[in-house]
């Protein structure tokens, strides 16, 4: 698609961006996984995060002034601030800046909310919770109505679990990468609506519930905070944990593979939609390309969940033990593979796009203004000058993901499954991360 700054795709940029030998890449990878899952069957017999007597990982308190800030009032405050005013610079630019690209709300939807949102969980924990622009809207009607946003007024059923989360994040996907008009500033314009509509419906309705389930920004976020050094107990206390710890506490309910493998289909769809093949088949089909990138889309999506639940499945269980329900035991180790394709597809985009969105951010009426200062900066392009080290971080970010994911499975497996299929019983899930493995570097350098 056509992006804010007249870039004509976004993500990886394709072979000319990795000039690094595919097969050697491919085969290092797979490498580092059989060697990851090696050392892991021979040194790591025990849980580590899972299964402890002590009781779930708690971590180590951060400094005592760091603590303070985060769990008081002040800080809350600031933060809802934040995100209010980020809310509501972007609805003036979308209800009065003019159908342009070089309206920053483009930018704001596409770069900031859909790729800066995981990195900065990332780095800080999970952002969209502390600024979520409709939780404070709904806190806000509920004190004015003298409710408790926390409470709505039926409670949310356990079987929802993230299901409405996996169709929201679709829903997103299916706006940036299938429907044609995704650039237009209407569409836009109604789907932040719709968002926002049924955010506050759902809020009032289930209570902030609703948002930890539902809400596909917040999910997406908070799944991707696990891999962050942070997190906090009930009586909110600031903790530091090491990011296999944290990964461990994501909890699993009914959707959660939906979630993981809608991001991760998705991401890899984007890449493949822009390979010769697939450009090539697309214009010599008599059907529709709408129709066909649809298709697409959402085979992506299915293919992804159907392998992961194979490799899950297809071992020994113990007694009493549902094996349906391992995928969404198992569905944690994904989360990491999604984050290092976060930076395999999208680092340039987020670096240059992003920087074009805040300097077209002081014109948002698009007639000249420069409400920020920002107007007169250019756009630095250095980290697409140096292709040699874009390609080694892309390659290191996927097989990062990878091998962070076998060992977060291998600690699951040793806590699930039976002593005799312990190590074997991992073996369908390596072939599927193993497929993940081949299938995401081909598309990165084939796009």
């Amino acid at each position: 698609m056509i992006v804010p700054g007249g870039f004509a795709e976004h993500g990886i940029g394709g072979a000319k961006d990795l000039p690094l030998p595919p097969e050697l890449a491919i085969v290092g990878a797979v490498a580092a996984l059989a060697v990851s899952f090696g050392v892991l069957a021979l040194a790591w017999r025990e849980p580590r995060y899972d299964g402890k007597p002590d009781g779930p990982v708690r971590g180590r308190p951060a400094p005592g002034w760091l603590s303070a800030v985060v769990a008081s009032s002040g800080w809350h405050v600031a933060m809802r601030t934040i995100g209010l005013l980020f809310f509501g610079f972007g609805a003036f630019a979308a209800v009065f800046g003019q159908d342009l690209l070089t309206n920053p709300v483009f930018g704001m939807f596409y770069v900031w909310w859909w790729v800066g949102l995981p990195v900065a969980s990332l780095l800080l924990g999970p952002v969209w919770r502390a600024v979520s622009p409709v939780r404070t809207i709904n806190a806000l009607v509920a004190r004015v109505s003298g409710g408790d946003p926390e409470r709505g007024v039926f409670a949310y059923s356990p079987r929802a679990g993230y299901w409405p989360a996996a169709l929201g994040l679709l829903a997103f996907v299916w706006i940036e990468l299938v429907y044609t008009h995704g650039t237009e500033l209407g569409p836009v314009r109604l789907w932040c609506a719709l968002y926002v509509a049924v955010m506050l419906i759902g809020g009032t309705l289930f209570g902030n519930t609703f948002y930890e389930h539902a809400d596909p920004f917040e999910v997406y976020s908070t799944l991707v905070s696990k891999l962050s050094v942070w997190a906090q107990d009930a009586d909110r206390t600031l903790l530091v944990r090491s990011p296999l710890a944290n990964l461990s506490t994501v909890e699993p309910k009914p959707g959660l593979v939906a979630v993981v493998a809608t991001l991760f289909g998705s991401t890899a769809f984007d890449s493949f939609r822009d390979s010769t093949p697939w450009v090539k088949f697309i214009q010599s089909s008599d059907t529709s390309s709408y129709l066909l990138n649809n298709l697409a889309l959402v085979g992506f999506c299915v293919a992804v969940g159907l392998v992961f639940v194979a490799g899950t499945t297809s071992t020994g269980v113990e007694p009493g033990t549902r094996r349906l329900a391992l995928p969404d035991q198992f569905a944690h180790s994904i989360v990491p593979i999604v984050a290092g394709y976060i930076v395999a597809h999208y680092l340039s985009y987020l670096v240059e796009v992003g920087q074009q969105t805040l300097i077209q951010a002081s014109d948002p009426l698009s007639d000249g203004s420069n409400w920020f200062g920002t107007a007169g900066w250019s756009v630095s392009y250095w980290i697409s000058y140096h292709p040699t080290g874009l390609a080694t971080t892309k390659v290191l970010a996927v097989v990062l993901g990878h091998v962070v994911g076998v060992v977060a499975a291998h600690d699951r497996a040793l806590t699930l499954l039976p002593a005799r299929h312990r190590i074997t019983g991992q073996l369908p899930l390596l072939l599927a991360m193993v497929a993940f493995t081949i299938g995401g570097l081909y598309l990165l350098f084939a796009a």
